[in-house]
């Protein structure tokens, strides 16, 4: 098996979670595509690392990617119950006006 489909699953995943950002209004949704995104890294890294006969690279890489999701995840529901504690929704167009 080669390189290839692990390249394309990768990609879908990457350009999926661009086009969530890009395009939620909620909170929840923004989050949902950085997970993507961050998915799609961590599959580049065990797939490169394989072919390359470097497995414990990539397994290192995703394991720090992982770690990295899971605290930004607690962060940014937090930063979300704020915003809901505040405003009564998780629209980001509502966290605009907290600057004033």
């Amino acid at each position: 098996m080669t390189i290839t489909p692990f390249i394309i699953m990768a990609v879908i995943l990457f350009c999926l979670g661009i086009y969530i950002v890009c395009t939620r209004v909620n909170a929840i949704g923004f989050l949902l595509g950085i997970e993507l995104i961050l998915n799609a890294a961590s599959v580049n890294f065990v797939a490169f690392a394989r072919y390359h006969e470097n497995e414990i690279g990539g397994q290192v890489f995703t394991l720090f990617i992982i770690a990295l999701a899971a605290c930004e995840s607690v962060i940014a529901l937090a930063i979300v119950l704020g915003v809901y504690k505040n405003y009564k929704s998780i629209n980001t167009t509502n966290i605009s006006s907290m600057k004033h």
